[in-house]
């Protein structure tokens, strides 16, 4: 553990031996160590230049490439340190695990599966094995992943934690507090177990004790942006709106590209200006008094101009079928996307800065403001381009944080679906948007658009011989 001796140590090493790889490898792994990961890299430059067969290096080199988010050249290390040594078990868990940062989740099960294959007691792999499982929906394998991880290894104080996580999203609240517990008993300054454990602790109602949780989270880890926001809005439950507001200002300026801050303090902001508002104070508990549909759903119409169509073609996409269609523990949204077709690679289409882009999203902001007659925050923007089979299986648009009792963000939250190409309608499945509670059947026509809370279930299924274009917006009334 004297690793400022053990530096001096290999740096010795290197000048007796400059030829010799093993010890440019061993001050790499040093450096890397220190977080001195420049230094690092040029270490395993040197070391797999000396010794081009030397998996190893390539492997740590990869690891270090990773920390730096150079994800892509971290692959490509990965990839090589497995060609040339095949059963490296590492290796493949650690490709496993940039897969997964880089979203590509079958790919990430593949890497860690393989890791397992060749090394079975390889816990940290079991464990993230249960982390991508319970990404994809598989929370039952994703239990019993953890499960082995913690035969192997029960003082493994983060797969305690990402039981918790797992135990969450099934609703065992209860099993989920215990395993947080666990985790900080073993790691007492494990911070994100502390705010996990405030999370649950607030989803059961025990407000003080989520306070307290998140109070010590910060004060382990006073960036912990996440535990700011939580705190917000324990303080928000209570009746401390100053206090709330301070916290989520907090969180905010931590991480300002998280949207849902930004939602938050938005919502927040605008609340409290409209209390200060005298005509408003004689109503104060029913958020949406003053923002609501005049119909729901409200059919409205926008002429579709024909560059708009051809440019979202020339964008990025993913594949319909690609979509995650399961519960996203990160996020709380569910994607109920199927069939054939592509989509948007992300939900924050208007900020594409092509000026057809721009245009479509100043013409859409200023409907939605008329409609719910007050300011808006736009939460999603992106697009689905059906082809015959493709559709969404009945699904809301409330996420985690629309869902927080106290909170009622998710009275606020309503969607918006623009239909620039209807396609064909002349078959057995000519894509009607189905609303339910009441039930409800719109056949869609060109230029299109119709509002609706987010709260109401709706579906649709398309099989016409061409394409369908729409774009889809979820917004909230400030």
């Amino acid at each position: 553990g004297r690793i400022i001796d053990s530096l001096t140590a290999v740096q010795k090493s290197v000048q007796l031996a400059p030829q010799d790889a093993q010890a440019h490898y061993n001050l790499g792994n040093t450096l890397k160590e220190l977080g001195r990961l420049d230094e690092a890299q040029a270490s395993y430059t040197q070391a797999i230049a000396l010794k081009p067969d030397f998996a190893e290096a390539q492997c740590n080199f990869g690891s270090t490439l990773q920390e730096l988010g150079r994800l892509d050249e971290a692959l490509a290390r990965y990839t090589q340190a497995i060609a040339l040594k095949p059963d490296f078990a590492e290796a493949h868990s650690n490709l496993g695990s940039t897969h997964k940062e880089l979203g590509s989740l079958d790919e990430a099960l593949a890497g860690y599966t393989q890791a397992i294959a060749l090394k079975p007691d390889f816990d940290e792999a079991h464990s993230n094995l249960g982390v991508t499982l319970t990404e994809l929906g598989r929370l039952d394998e994703a239990l019993s992943s953890y499960n082995q991880a913690l035969a192997l290894k029960p003082d493994y104080a983060e797969t305690h934690n990402n039981l918790g996580n797992t135990l969450k999203e099934l609703g065992r609240l209860d099993e989920a507090l215990a395993s947080y517990s666990r985790a900080i008993a073993l790691e007492p300054d494990y911070a994100g177990a502390h705010n996990n454990l405030g999370v649950t602790l607030q989803e059961l109602g025990r407000l003080d004790e989520a306070e307290a949780s998140y109070t010590q989270a910060i004060a382990i880890k006073p960036d912990l942006a996440k535990a700011h926001f939580g705190l917000g809005i324990v303080f928000y439950s209570k009746g401390n709106e100053d206090l709330a507001l301070k916290s989520i200002v907090k969180a905010n300026d931590i991480e300002p590209k998280s949207k849902d801050y930004e939602l938050l303090l938005s919502a927040m902001e605008a609340r409290k200006s409209c209390k200060g508002n005298e005509a408003a104070a004689s109503d104060t508990t029913n958020i949406t008094a003053l923002s609501r549909l005049v119909s729901s759903p409200l059919i409205l119409n926008r002429v579709v101009e024909p560059e708009l169509i051809t440019s979202l073609y020339e964008m990025d996409f993913i594949q319909l079928d690609k979509t995650i269609r399961s519960s996203l523990l990160a996020s709380g949204k569910h994607d109920a996307r199927y069939g054939n077709g592509i989509v948007s690679p992300d939900f924050n289409l208007f900020k594409d800065d092509r000026p057809i882009i721009q245009k479509l999203a100043e013409d859409l902001k200023k409907i939605m403001i008329k409609a719910l007659n007050s300011d808006i925050y736009i939460y999603d923007s992106f697009f689905n381009i059906l082809s015959a089979g493709g559709g969404t299986t009945p699904h809301v648009h409330l996420t985690n944080l629309d869902r927080i009792i106290g909170l009622d963000i998710g009275k606020q939250k309503y969607s918006l679906v623009y239909y620039l190409s209807v396609g064909d309608q002349n078959c057995g499945e000519p894509g009607i948007l189905k609303l339910y509670d009441p039930g409800e059947d719109i056949l869609p026509c060109e230029g299109m658009i119709t509002i609706f809370p987010a709260s109401r279930r709706h579906s649709s299924v398309y099989g016409g011989r061409t394409d369908r274009v729409m774009v889809g917006v979820n917004f909230y009334s400030l």
